[in-house]
């Protein structure tokens, strides 16, 4: 059966390239206004945390899913569940032959998920990051296009690209204000896609991310938090907070953002950029509360001292995710931590 891909009446809104009109849950629609049954989806990091279980529901769906993933972050362990199911094409997103294998299969659309994710290592190596991810980028939508893929959906960063905002939930329509070399990045990513929508007609949105958690989450960097308590505590080992534990984050179980990715593969949405969070903030302290809970230990962390540059509060406004894409998180904090660490308690 189906998931929740958007049937849409095809009328192109002026300006910001928005499809009008009301939208069912249905069959995924062609550029050509047909309906597809059964979709051809392309996953570009498809082997990692979030790509893998966006593989999982794609085929959950009852879709054909391709893997393209370098195996630099990914694994193939993290294919296990999908099998056979899910192609794995083990190539770069920079290589000269992205072009002739995308063309070879065709697909209806791209999930483009690789990328350099480490906001510390973009600021030590700048070229390194924009050439992963503004390069690899641009060598994607140029193979899309030549292989006459409908739509791309990107993956943005939504706890880096509005910088530091006065008001949160921050909504889509707060000004971009990236700080970091990958924040710009990301923001450059979504501006080509959109040159490409305006002059070659390929689709395109953007789903910016708030924190994302869950199983096969990845224990490095900050986004990678959850993962890391969770195998501390599970363990027996020490946890540290930095400063006063004040810090906060909105936290989207994963599930919930592969659900995102298969809405954002619809009719709606060209050169439109989705936030996808719950709106919700919780303070570094409150999320080891929270995973101590669910890993039955002792909710005790170290305080270590604060860390230079982090921001003191992020949050998202889904609204317009809700409105336009029918998108909403399924799942609590509490749910969400006690499936991951149950998931972290299996994988031992």
């Amino acid at each position: 059966m189906l998931g929740p891909l958007r049937r849409a009446a095809r009328r192109r809104g002026r300006g910001r390239g928005i499809f009008l009109g009301h939208h069912h849950s249905g069959a995924l629609p062609t550029s050509r206004g047909e309906f597809s049954i059964v979709m051809h989806a392309l996953v570009t990091g498809g082997a990692g945390f979030i790509g893998s279980n966006l593989v999982d529901r794609l085929l959950a769906d009852g879709h054909q899913v391709t893997v393209i993933d370098n195996l630099s972050r990914g694994s193939k362990a993290n294919l296990a569940a999908a099998g056979s199911a899910a192609n794995l094409v083990e190539m770069d997103v920079r290589s000269e032959d992205l072009a002739k294998m995308i063309t070879g299969i065709r697909p209806e659309v791209v999930f483009h998920l690789a990328a350099q994710v480490d906001v510390r290592s973009s600021v030590a190596d700048p070229a390194g990051d924009a050439s992963i991810n503004i390069m690899g980028t641009i060598n994607v939508a140029e193979a899309a296009r030549a292989a006459g893929v409908r739509k791309v959906v990107f993956t943005s960063s939504g706890g880096s690209i509005y910088g530091d905002p006065d008001v949160l939930p921050v909504a889509e329509s707060q000004a971009v204000n990236p700080l970091s070399p990958y924040a710009v990045s990301k923001v450059a990513g979504e501006l080509y896609l959109n040159a490409f929508s305006q002059l070659y007609g390929l689709e395109c949105s953007h789903l910016a991310l708030a924190n994302v958690y869950g199983p096969r989450q990845d224990p490095h960097g900050e986004a990678g938090v959850v993962a890391i308590f969770a195998r501390a505590l599970l363990t027996g080992e020490p946890t540290k907070v930095f400063g006063d534990g004040g810090n906060t984050r909105d936290y989207v179980y994963v599930q919930d953002v592969a659900a995102a990715f298969v809405a954002a593969a619809g009719a709606y949405g060209d050169r439109m950029r989705f936030n996808i969070g719950t709106g919700i903030e919780t303070s570094d302290r409150e999320l080891h509360s929270l995973v101590a809970s669910a890993a039955q230990s002792p909710d005790q962390p170290q305080h270590a001292a604060a860390r230079l540059g982090d921001l003191r509060a992020s949050a998202l406004n889904a609204d317009r995710a809700k409105a336009i894409l029918g998108w909403t998180p399924a799942h609590s904090l509490t749910d969400g931590i006690t499936q991951t660490v149950d998931y972290f308690r299996r994988e031992g």
